[in-house]
């Protein structure tokens, strides 16, 4: 059995808009097709009173090659319009926890993603290259809706 390995890293960037739009935003599962660049669609959206779950899908592609990976996602938001959780459970037992804590700042908010994800130590290179990515690039892309 392959041994478990774990990361935790984190990117703090400003977003021109207040909190509440911005968790209004990240909060409906819809928001991450395209805001991660991997994610082209979302389904099985379950609501309840604490949590919303769902499946997105991830597209990988190498050359002519693509492989869609459904990934399980919870979504909690321990502190309503301030943060999200999400817990991730990927195929290939990769799992990743995103906490997303929004700060009021200059007429705008400050964003911190902390990341920490599991994988089997063979895998390290890919899934920790794709998780960092990853949240570089929604960082842009959130930035880039906040402003529009």
């Amino acid at each position: 059995m392959p041994v478990v390995s774990t990361e935790q890293f984190s990117h703090t960037f400003w977003a021109p808009a207040p909190p509440g739009r911005i968790h209004a935003h990240l909060s409906r599962p819809e928001s991450y097709v395209g805001l991660s660049p991997l994610v082209v669609a979302v389904r099985d959206i379950r609501r309840t009173d604490d949590a919303v779950s769902y499946v997105a899908v991830e597209r990988f592609r190498l050359g002519p090659l693509r492989w869609d990976n459904p990934i399980r996602v919870r979504m909690t938001c321990p502190v309503p319009g301030r943060r999200l959780v999400s817990d991730v459970r990927s195929p290939g037992r990769v799992a990743l926890v995103a906490t997303v804590d929004l700060v009021p700042e200059q007429e705008g908010t400050r964003v911190t993603e902390g990341v920490t994800v599991s994988f089997p130590r063979l895998l390290r290179g890919f899934v920790v290259g794709q998780a960092r990515s990853v949240q570089q690039f929604r960082a842009r892309e959130l930035v880039r809706r906040m402003t529009s």
